[in-house]
C-alpha cells in the first residue's frame, strides 16, 4: 500500500487532466472524419477526408485566410510601431511617468468583447460621435458608418485591436530599452554618433531579440481574432470581415455543421503551428548561432 500511496494521491488530477483534454482532442479528431451534424439525430457515417475538402474549396474559408493574414500583419506592426514610440518616451523618469504607465496598461485589462462594444457605439452611424470628430479634422458634412462602408471596417478593427493591445507591446519594448547598458550608448556618444545614429546601430540591433518575441506572440493571438469581429462588425458587410476563426465559428454554431468546423480548426491550427514554429526558429537562431 505504502508503494502504491503516491499513484493513488495523483490519481484524480491524471483522470481529470484526461477527461478535461485528452478526451475533447481525440473527440474533436473523431469529428472531423465523420459527418457530425443535428439534423442526422445519433448517425454519424464516415466521410474521411470530405470536411477538410469542403472547407478548402469553399471561397469564404480561402479569403477568410487571406483577411486573419492581413489584419494579422497590420495589427501587429501598427502595435509594434506604437508600443516603441511610448516605450521610448517613456523610458526616462519624468514627473507624471507613473501615472501615465498606469493608464496605459489598463486597455490590457478590458474584455475584448467590451472594446468592440465600445468601439462599437463609438463609430456606428448616428448615435456614434466618430463622424463629428471627422468633420471637425475635415470641413464638411462626414457620413461614413465605419462598421459597414469598406475599407473602414478593417480600420475600425485595426484601431480597435490596436487601442487594447499597444500596451502589450508597449510593456515588452520599455522593459528591453530599459536591460540596454547606458555604457552602450556613452560609447557611442564617444564616437560621435547622433541620437539618429546611435538608435540604428546600438538600440535597434539589441532589441531585436526582444522585438521577435513581442511580434511572435502578438502576431499568433491576432490570428486569433474573433471578440472584436463579433461585436463590431458582425463578419459584415456580408463575408467582407470574415476572420478564420469567425468563419469556423458560422460554420459549427450557427449553421451547426460541426465536422466542417472541427475539421477547419485542426486546419487552422496546423497552419498557425507552422508559422510559430518559423518564428521561434527565428528567435531561437541567434541564441545558437
Amino acid at each position: 500500500m505504502d508503494r502504491n500511496i503516491k499513484w493513488i494521491l495523483v490519481a484524480p488530477a491524471i483522470f481529470v487532466i484526461l477527461a478535461l483534454t485528452v478526451f475533447p482532442l481525440v473527440f474533436s479528431i473523431w469529428t472531423s472524419f465523420v459527418q457530425y451534424d443535428f439534423s442526422l439525430g445519433e448517425e454519424h457515417p464516415w466521410v474521411g477526408l470530405d470536411n477538410f475538402r469542403i472547407n478548402w474549396e469553399d471561397p469564404v474559408w480561402r479569403r477568410s485566410l487571406y483577411i486573419t493574414g492581413a489584419l494579422a500583419a497590420g495589427a501587429t506592426l501598427i502595435e509594434l510601431a506604437l508600443g516603441l514610440i511610448l516605450a521610448l518616451a517613456m523610458l526616462r523618469p519624468f514627473r507624471g511617468r507613473r501615472v501615465l504607465m498606469v493608464l496605459f496598461v489598463i486597455p490590457l485589462f478590458v474584455s475584448p468583447v467590451i472594446v468592440g462594444m465600445f468601439f462599437d457605439l463609438f463609430l456606428r452611424r448616428p448615435q456614434g460621435p466618430a463622424n463629428q470628430i471627422v468633420s471637425w479634422l475635415v470641413p464638411g458634412q462626414t457620413s461614413i458608418d465605419f462598421t459597414f462602408d469598406s475599407p473602414w471596417t478593417y480600420v475600425s478593427i485595426l484601431v480597435a485591436d490596436a487601442w487594447q493591445w499597444t500596451p502589450f507591446m508597449f510593456v515588452i519594448l520599455l522593459a528591453g530599452l530599459a536591460s540596454i547598458p547606458d555604457e552602450m550608448y556613452e560609447a557611442a556618444d564617444l564616437d560621435g554618433a547622433r541620437p539618429r545614429q546611435a538608435f540604428f546601430f546600438v538600440t535597434l540591433p539589441l532589441l531585436a531579440p526582444i522585438i521577435l518575441v513581442a511580434v511572435t506572440f502578438r502576431f499568433i493571438d491576432a490570428a486569433k481574432l474573433f471578440d472584436i469581429i463579433f461585436t463590431l462588425t458582425r463578419g459584415g458587410p456580408g463575408t467582407d470581415t470574415y476572420t478564420t476563426t469567425y468563419y469556423l465559428y458560422q460554420q459549427g454554431f450557427q449553421l451547426f455543421h460541426l465536422s466542417q468546423g472541427t475539421a477547419g480548426s485542426w486546419m487552422f491550427m496546423l497552419m498557425l503551428t507552422f508559422i510559430a514554429f518559423w518564428l521561434v526558429r527565428r528567435l531561437l537562431k541567434p541564441v545558437t548561432a
